[in-house]
């Protein structure tokens, strides 16, 4: 049975890699010759992506909950930029009814679940015009749920977009992910170094990958927590850029939750880091409400992500949830506004979303702009 690092011995699409060995070049620097990179999530737009996948095998009662908040997602989204929603056939008239038809397209397509920003493709651009959606073979955050129909969905992205289909020989996910378009990237360590994606793959190796499949020259680590949630403690809940240099970083301030630790290990790499061109980061921190709502979503349900960091950055706004603790909710959306002075902030409830574990970033993706 062939493995994922077998795929080193197929021919590869990937940043002309065929003819860069010819050459002599290691994968980075064909990455780099290819001039294909991750622009900032702030860059301009295509459109945004959504799956209105969610089936009661997986959310049971929740489920008409969080499609309407994934509803309330794309027509909000829809009206700083296009939305592509992509939703099974037989469920096309009741996404359209959530979602809405005013600047939102449909694509029919089997799903299993809802989390865009893992199943979907990674788009990297050349800067001359071209398009690449990078796969990185979801499988279920290591096997946790079913994700089947899920895998296939990033290489339906990519034929969407019309873009350059670039298969990587990790597994991974785009929660993962987090970069700041010129050659810095966060990752967390859970989620990438696991065994339950890439088995045999040394530090060195995940990081030579990354840093070719998305044109990175410097990857900053944050060890995160493995098992503690289903994504083994994705980036995108803990650091963001806000633009180059310049970091927002979740600050857990319940001395109860697992993250307590976490985010103060993470904050103290953070504020000794420097980016590829060598500066010393600034970082910015925002913490969860410790009085979220009260609701059926947050009741005895430990799986529940109240997070702000978890905000989708589109064109002219930043799309941010918001918990019902006033205080709490108020302090993001200053920081945010301060952090972001030329975007809206919008502030969202997804609850139902959330307790789930996700958030808004989790449920969206973007085309940039070429």
């Amino acid at each position: 049975m062939p493995t994922r690092r077998d795929f080193i011995k197929q021919v590869s699409v990937v940043a002309g890699v065929g003819v860069a060995a010819s050459l002599g070049l290691t994968r980075v620097q064909a990455a780099v010759a290819q001039g294909w990179h991750m622009p900032d999530e702030g860059d301009k737009h295509q459109r945004a992506f959504i799956a209105f996948g969610a089936q009661e095998a997986i959310w049971a009662d929740f489920t008409p909950d969080v499609q309407a908040a994934l509803g309330l997602i794309a027509r909000t989204i829809a009206r700083y930029e296009p939305v592509t929603v992509f939703c099974r056939q037989r469920e096309r008239a009741l996404a359209e009814k959530q979602c809405g038809t005013s600047n939102v397209t449909y694509v029919t397509t089997e799903l299993d679940d809802i989390w865009m920003r893992d199943i979907g493709a990674n788009f990297v651009t050349d800067g001359k015009g071209g398009l690449g959606a990078v796969d990185f073979n979801f499988n279920g955050w290591g096997n946790k749920q079913q994700h089947g129909k899920d895998a296939q969905l990033a290489a339906r992205v990519a034929s969407t977009a019309q873009a350059d289909y670039l298969r990587s020989e990790l597994v991974g996910e785009g929660g993962a992910i987090e970069v700041d378009g010129h050659g810095t990237g966060i990752m967390t360590e859970s989620s990438w170094i696991n065994r339950n994606r890439n088995p045999d793959w040394s530090k060195a190796e995940v990081e030579e990958e990354l840093k070719a499949q998305l044109g990175l020259r410097k990857i900053i680590w944050l060890p995160g927590i493995k098992g503690k949630d289903i994504t083994d403690a994705h980036v995108d809940f803990y650091a963001r850029f806000t633009q180059p240099g310049v970091v927002i970083a979740n600050l857990d301030n319940d001395p109860a939750s697992f993250d307590y630790k976490v985010t103060r290990a993470h904050l103290e790499i953070l504020k000794n880091a420097t980016d590829a061109e060598g500066r010393k980061l600034q970082v910015h921190t925002v913490s969860p409400p410790l009085k979220p709502r009260k609701s059926k979503f947050n009741r005895n349900n430990p799986d529940f992500a109240a997070g702000y960091i978890n905000y989708f950055v589109i064109n002219g706004a930043i799309i941010a949830p918001e918990f019902g603790d006033k205080a709490a909710d108020a302090k993001a959306f200053e920081l945010l506004s301060q952090l972001y002075p030329e975007r809206e902030v919008v502030q969202l409830n997804i609850d139902a979303i959330s307790a789930g574990g996700g958030g808004i970033h989790c449920v969206t993706s973007h085309q940039p702009s070429v």
